[in-house]
């Protein structure tokens, strides 16, 4: 008889998850979005499918956590380093990284984090320069289904 305290194998099958729009933003007249598939969030780690529209822009932003993104398909720039399919991008604890601009046919990745995956903003006047530069205009974000603690980060 097994111990019904124990853990427990779960499973999570990527093709019964929506991809979820969770940034958008304006590029002159086209939208530009970043798509993801929660396919596990927790407090102290997470694993994401995540999808960026051709051309997107993302700004320099970091994490809480040890962060982990793999690319599947197309092509995104870190910091301007070309990374394409097979690509692995490591990012530790506090270090940020940015602009990301996805490529011309947009890029699909796996994202791991150990630690807290929500974004930490950085260099703001650079962002705002790349905004002007670019004519990219913020969009509000979606309201997400996610556990209470995903919330704004307040530190």
């Amino acid at each position: 008889m097994s111990d019904p305290a124990a853990p427990k194998v779960s499973f999570v099958h990527d093709d019964a998850r929506p991809y979820v729009d969770v940034k958008s933003q304006r590029q002159g007249d086209r939208r530009a979005s970043v798509w993801l598939k929660m396919l596990d969030l927790q407090p102290d780690r997470a694993f994401f499918h995540t999808r960026y529209d051709p051309g997107l822009v993302l700004q320099r932003h970091g994490h809480l956590s040890d962060h982990y993104v793999f690319v599947i398909a197309g092509k995104v720039f870190f910091d301007g380093e070309e990374c394409r399919a097979g690509s692995l991008v490591k990012l530790p604890l506090g270090a940020t990284f940015g602009p990301i601009v996805a490529g011309d046919e947009g890029a699909e990745t796996i994202e791991v984090y150990f630690g807290d995956s929500r974004p930490v903003p950085a260099a703001l006047d650079e962002w705002e320069a790349i905004k002007r530069e670019r004519g990219i205009t913020e969009l509000p974000n979606p309201a997400l289904d996610v556990p209470e603690w995903f919330g704004e980060r307040t530190d």
